[in-house]
């Protein structure tokens, strides 16, 4: 049963992910957004949400807790989440100026180590 809530939570992820991304890039390329921070937190609302979505229904379906629950403590996880990838690729992006994709990348790897545990243990977990 790990392997198969890893396997989902790795496809969730990379769903979550590629929505943040895209959002990112048309945050920066289209809108022309002049902080690569301030696109990649609003591109994080997109991703967060679609994360939400996908780990309650798809990835984490023996929880017990409650839908509000839930949300308030993903929030909470997430809002920490966004503002660590929001400060790396300010940093990485806006400080050094470096290219944001890779910046991107780096901050989503922080992401992925926090996203895993906090959720498993914090959010969608069995409170029997």
């Amino acid at each position: 049963m790990q392997k198969a809530e890893l396997l989902r939570y790795i496809i969730n992820g990379l769903a979550a992910t590629l929505v943040h991304y895209s959002v990112l890039n048309f945050n920066l390329l289209v809108i022309e957004f002049e902080s690569a921070g301030v696109a990649n937190m609003v591109a994080a609302c997109f991703g967060i949400a679609v994360s939400f979505i996908g780990s309650r229904y798809y990835v984490y379906r023996g929880h017990t807790n409650s839908l509000s629950s839930q949300f308030v403590r993903f929030s909470l996880l997430y809002a920490f989440i966004a503002l660590l990838h929001g400060v790396i690729l300010f940093i990485w992006t806006d400080v050094y100026a470096l290219n944001h994709h890779v910046g991107f990348l780096l901050a989503t790897f922080f992401q992925v180590l926090f996203s895993y545990l906090g959720n498993k243990v914090l959010v969608f977990k069995n409170e029997n």
